[in-house]
């Protein structure tokens, strides 16, 4: 067996840590992809008309649909203690229960206004369980943005439900994190052609149909900011894979690799299945390499996807890195593609907004990597800015998908030289 994986090297020294006043978007938003990945199960928020507008706007549903999520809004009176939020919330499951038989998981998703008057959620979980033994499963975790990046959401609803998956130790290969179900698709079929024939997923397509876990799972990483859930499947006994997360073509052949290497693939069959793809993801990724070789570009706090990206912008597309910003640098997760960024890369943990703007006004790069907030107000000083969020929801895994994941960050440089012309 000789699949190599990426050699890990010590993380960079320096980092700068900041501490003041954040700029993310709020934890509710992981509600847009989770809904669709599990369309067995409701998002019910509890919180404001604030949180409602998010949602409503953020996943774009047609008033004539029936969606997947709703909120509770707290009233005045909530807010104020003057009237029994859980008597009220009790009855609103029921109605929504009893409209929507379909429902087979629902979770009760906390916000900022709901953890401010120490609405618990939790033991209003428990009460409904109880009361709909049988008939749907409650659970509970916070969306709320005080504390957290609009990623951990997904981190909090998978936490919430790994205390119901059944142990086991089977060996398997469980893939964690939200990925396009055509994306995953194409995976489940790269590992089967590899041998690798017991594959599972986290979040499950059906959530009722949660995977097993024990010592015979190997636990693969789709998505960077799941922390938490890393570590409580370390604890179940899984056992965690190092390697880069799979954005573009050098880091999906690595994380590959390190399935391949866990499961003792020959290196001719793993050779003879990649090759072909790296060679098309190459391909794919040269047009718009073309564009993006030698732009600078400083990545925001926002996604913690930011390290992942950094890596492939630098390695494959040339670009050059004028600051790597992180909410939280979790060092095991990051570690492979940590060694993998340019030695003198500077990069900085937390975030102190009105400091982090004056050092992108002061370097005046090609593009920012932010979030929505910032990125009008740079765009009006004439920088041009990639909105994080957008590689959220967007297929960009794999290597099929490198082309695609480089064409987002082309587009706003097309689109800039385009208007320069006019």
């Amino acid at each position: 067996m000789g699949v190599s994986a990426p050699p890990i090297q010590p993380s960079p020294p320096d980092i700068l840590k900041e501490s003041g006043q954040r700029e993310v978007f709020c934890g509710l938003t992981s509600i847009v992809w989770l809904h669709r990945r599990m369309p067995d199960a409701f998002f019910l928020v509890v919180g404001s008309r604030t949180c409602a507008h998010l949602i409503q706007s953020a996943a774009g549903v047609m008033i004539f649909a029936e969606p997947r999520f709703g909120t509770a809004i707290l009233g005045e009176r909530d807010l104020a203690g003057l009237a029994d939020a859980n008597e009220e919330l009790d009855r609103l499951v029921k109605d929504l229960l009893e409209r929507r038989p379909e429902i087979r998981t629902l979770f009760l998703v906390g916000s900022c206004p709901s953890e401010v008057i120490k609405l618990d959620l939790a033991k209003a979980a428990e009460r409904l369980n109880t009361q709909l033994l049988g008939r749907v499963r409650v659970l509970n975790y916070s969306g709320s943005g005080i504390e957290t990046t609009f990623t951990q959401g997904e981190d909090n609803a998978l936490l919430a439900m790994l205390p119901l998956l059944p142990s086991s130790d089977e060996e398997q290969l469980l893939i964690v994190g939200t990925l396009a179900d055509a994306v995953e698709d194409r995976f489940r079929l790269i590992f089967e052609r590899l041998g690798i024939t017991t594959v599972r997923s986290l979040p499950p397509r059906r959530s009722t149909d949660l995977p097993p876990v024990g010592k015979g799972t190997r636990v693969l990483l789709a998505q960077p900011f799941l922390s938490a859930t890393a570590r409580a499947l370390q604890h179940r006994g899984a056992t965690l894979l190092s390697a880069p997360y799979p954005f573009g073509v050098e880091g999906s052949r690595d994380w590959m690799a390190a399935a391949a290497t866990a499961f003792g693939v020959p290196t001719e069959r793993f050779n003879a299945v990649l090759d072909p793809l790296v060679e098309r993801g190459r391909r794919a990724l040269e047009p718009h390499r073309q564009v993006l070789a030698g732009k600078r570009l400083f990545l925001l706090p926002d996604s913690q996807m930011e390290i992942p990206l950094a890596r492939f912008l630098s390695r494959e597309c040339g670009m050059e890195l004028v600051e790597v910003g992180t909410p939280y640098l979790d060092r095991q997760l990051m570690a492979a593609d940590l060694a993998l960024l340019p030695p003198a890369t500077q990069l900085s943990e937390g975030q102190d907004v009105d400091l982090q703007l004056e050092r992108v006004r002061a370097a005046r790069p090609d593009l920012v990597l932010c979030g929505l907030g910032l990125a009008n107000p740079l765009e009006a000083e004439g920088i041009a800015t990639k909105w994080s969020i957008e590689l959220v929801f967007s297929p960009i895994h794999g290597c099929d998908q490198a082309g695609e994941l480089a064409e987002l960050f082309a587009r706003p440089l097309r689109r800039r030289a385009l208007l320069q012309l006019s």
